[in-house]
């Protein structure tokens, strides 16, 4: 990502007050981090522009709303930061979007199409971490590994995955432990 995080607090107080030049510079230097977070997350395309559409639209909506809280203490603001703020609106996009898809998921997996790519984190995952851990992973239910995923590939703190999962930091954390668990007793 090009700047400081203060550039970019700088640019969204200039985006809450509807300049399109701030919010085009503050797209510039986010955007390209932002989708490559997200990829990590999701390997559809189609969904990750959407998302990044999304989030964008919100930001240029709702900019107002991070610089009155970074007015107000900062400590309130979500991620604390702006780029923690977007890619909290990012997250939480895509976590919609995820859950719109598994809702047509219920369709008949022959009219779906085909995925083209795999997913980044799969490709990280089968190329740096043998064939047992990998099935070790895959065996966790869903929830366990969207922890995972978002803690360990995303590098996300507690609080953040919370935020991202839509679930309250007590259940991260036993997730977590309930994760690292099955996967030490699964590779032993």
């Amino acid at each position: 990502m090009g700047g400081s995080d203060q550039d970019e607090e700088r640019l969204l107080r200039r985006v809450a007050r509807a300049d399109l030049d701030a919010f085009d510079e503050l797209y510039r230097r986010t955007s390209p981090w932002l989708a490559i977070r997200l990829r990590r997350r999701c390997g559809d395309d189609g969904i990750i522009a959407e998302v990044l559409q999304d989030t964008y639209l919100t930001v240029w909506r709702a900019a107002g709303s991070f610089t009155g809280l970074r007015q107000s203490g900062g400590a309130d603001a979500p991620g604390g930061t702006a780029v923690g703020w977007i890619w909290t609106i990012a997250a939480r996009r895509l976590v919609d979007a995820l859950r719109r898809r598994s809702r047509l998921r219920e369709v008949p997996t022959e009219l779906l199409p085909e995925r083209s790519a795999p997913a980044a984190e799969d490709e990280a995952l089968a190329g740096s971490i043998g064939l047992e851990l990998g099935a070790a992973l895959d065996s966790l239910a869903p929830e366990l590994q969207a922890v995972l995923a978002a803690m360990v590939l995303d590098g996300l703190t507690v609080r953040e995955t919370s935020i991202l999962l839509g679930l309250p930091e007590g259940t991260v954390k036993s997730r977590a432990r309930r994760a690292r668990t099955a996967l030490r007793e699964a590779l032993t």
